[in-house]
């Protein structure tokens, strides 16, 4: 990846000596063997390099002198297990990142779970293990641990919304943490949302500023036409309407043209009521105008207390930028005394 900074040899503690010490705490918890490949892969992209970003996330950390109190503290050639601890209830994603995480560090390490991406967890479960040299397991920590947490808390949310929207389906948005974008799109997936548009790139979306420097919806749309055929593209199309004039203008062109269009966003079209509610009424009535001709998408005051309401008018997609913009991390462990971890969190009331 162009721009990876190089990693100080200091980052990877596996060039030590043959005799170990081993030391075993708290072994319990694993049910079954990790698994080889995840059960939701991640989205794809054109130039998107996770190896890249992973090992930019490692050099952040390390800096040019790597883990100066592991080095300090910890024999070069002890061996350890530690575990995965959950502090709250969720849904867990990040693991097939995780393992892929530890191998960069070092690659005999051995990584072990009793779950998979998209399952629940309960705050106290233990369901993973890591084991190997200690110096290796403590320099990914952090690193490992501040993606899992990131993706979980997407994934958790997701969870909640999609269930919430059905039979609607919950999208992200691009309102993603820049250069984590494929990451957090793979937890909305494994939370069980659908990805919106990867970036610019992959789907025509024609919103307010593009309507407005064209002169107007129709023309924004007609110019698209134009283009794709031009260009000899075949790609979805999706036109950002605000009013209900602008749907019946949208689907008066599309009665008379020829067009690539292919979802209406139905934009700002759930009113906030002072009680807290939501007034879904504009939203109804565009759906029923568009009746079926093309796929809609609610967007605009989606939150988990209105997303079900929402999702009961009949829209084929809500989308809530919330998913990622203001993703909650789950609070997860990875711990070697794990006896200790348990009484702490039983006092903080944590595990």
């Amino acid at each position: 990846m162009p721009g990876v900074l190089p990693i100080s040899p200091l980052v990877w503690p596996h060039l030590c000596t043959n005799s170990r010490q081993v030391v075993k705490m708290s072994a319990t918890g694993i049910r079954k063997p990790g698994f080889e490949s995840p059960a939701i892969k991640l989205p794809s992209h054109p130039t998107y390099d996770l190896k890249g970003v992973v090992k930019l996330a490692l050099a952040e950390d390390a800096g040019d002198r790597g883990d100066v109190t592991c080095m300090a503290t910890i024999p070069l050639d002890m061996e350890v297990e530690a575990h995965f601890l959950a502090k709250e209830d969720g849904i867990i994603a990040g693991i097939a990142l995780a393992e892929m995480i530890f191998h960069e560090v070092d690659p005999s390490l051995k990584v072990e779970w009793s779950l998979k991406d998209g399952d629940h967890v309960h705050k106290g479960l233990q369901f993973g293990k890591v084991s190997g040299r200690a110096h290796s397991i403590v320099i990914a920590e952090r690193v490992v641990l501040n993606f899992m947490q990131r993706m979980s808390g997407i994934a958790t949310l997701t969870k909640a919304m999609a269930d919430l929207a059905h039979p609607a389906t919950i999208l992200e948005t691009r309102k993603t943490a820049p250069t984590l974008r494929l990451l957090d799109k793979w937890a909305v997936l494994i939370g069980g949302g659908k990805n919106h548009r990867m970036g610019l790139f992959d789907m025509v979306m024609i919103k307010d500023n593009h309507i407005s420097a064209a002169g107007g919806i129709i023309n924004a749309i007609r110019s698209v036409d134009e283009y794709l055929g031009q260009k000899n593209l075949q790609m979805e199309v999706e036109v950002e309407t605000r009013t209900l004039e602008e749907v019946n203008e949208v689907l008066q062109y599309a009665s008379q043209m020829k067009t690539s269009l292919t979802r209406i966003m139905l934009d700002n079209m759930v009113v906030p009521l002072p009680n807290g509610d939501v007034d879904v009424s504009m939203l109804k009535e565009a759906v029923q105008l568009i009746n079926g001709r093309f796929e809609t998408e609610a967007s605009g005051n989606v939150t988990i207390e209105t997303v079900h309401k929402i999702g009961q008018t009949g829209v084929t997609y809500i989308s809530s930028g919330a998913l990622t913009h203001s993703v909650k991390a789950l609070d997860i462990s990875l711990k070697i005394d794990m006896e200790l971890a348990l009484q702490v969190g039983r006092r903080t009331k944590r595990a």
